[in-house]
């Protein structure tokens, strides 16, 4: 009866260190494989949308009875038009270099932590000061004599407010990334030395 126990002892203890350590790398290059994935994905979402809100501002424009209005004529939604452009070009870049099975090397790390943060702000300030002109054509400004243009233009508004939307999801995209990427570097970093209260005790006694 205490065979069967034996040979269990037995087939654990030729468990050796070299195989557990070589389940322990297979289990963290699935992990590694399946987090690339969702970064690539989470890369290529925010091209698509930045494209989506790009076209869509590159097409607005209105003509009617009191004039004519296109999206050039407002520097913020220029700018709106640029920085969507730059995100989607380097969304793409990014999820190409993101799918390709690489270590991730210290210079790889801090490239993307970089560029995503830069894209990031980038992106919110085309967002944030085109919502601000939006709030003007929506409600005007008297002191400034600025009167309300979207009563007269509400398609163009209508438009621009969609673009507006969509380029306010790319930022929430890239905030994501943005996490990823710190998680990514600074993970790479040890940890600091935790002394124990009592070592410090000791220390300041004897100083």
């Amino acid at each position: 009866m205490e065979k069967p126990e034996k040979d269990n002892g037995v087939a654990a203890a030729s468990r050796s260190p070299m195989a557990l350590m070589g389940s322990s790398r297979y289990e963290n290059e699935e992990v590694n494989t399946s987090m690339r994935t969702v970064e690539t994905v989470l890369r290529l979402v925010p091209m698509t949308l930045g494209v989506a809100a790009l076209v869509l501002m590159l097409k607005n424009s209105q003509s009617n009875e009191f004039g004519s209005v296109f999206y050039s004529d407002l520097g913020a939604f220029k700018y709106l038009v640029h920085a969507n452009g730059i995100c989607a070009g380097y969304s793409l870049l990014s999820a190409i270099i993101a799918a390709m099975p690489r270590p991730s090397t210290m210079p790889r790390a801090w490239t993307f932590f970089l560029l995503d943060q830069i894209l990031t702000y980038i992106v919110l300030a085309a967002g944030a000061v085109s919502t601000e002109v939006l709030y003007l054509a929506n409600k005007g400004d008297a002191a400034i004599t600025w009167s309300a243009a979207c009563g007269t233009f509400a398609s163009f508004c209508h438009k621009a407010t969609t673009s507006v939307i969509i380029t306010f999801i790319v930022v929430i995209c890239y905030a994501v990334l943005s996490l990823i990427s710190s998680y990514r570097l600074f993970s790479k970093f040890d940890a600091p030395v935790n002394y124990s209260s009592k070592t410090i005790e000791t220390t300041v006694f004897h100083g």
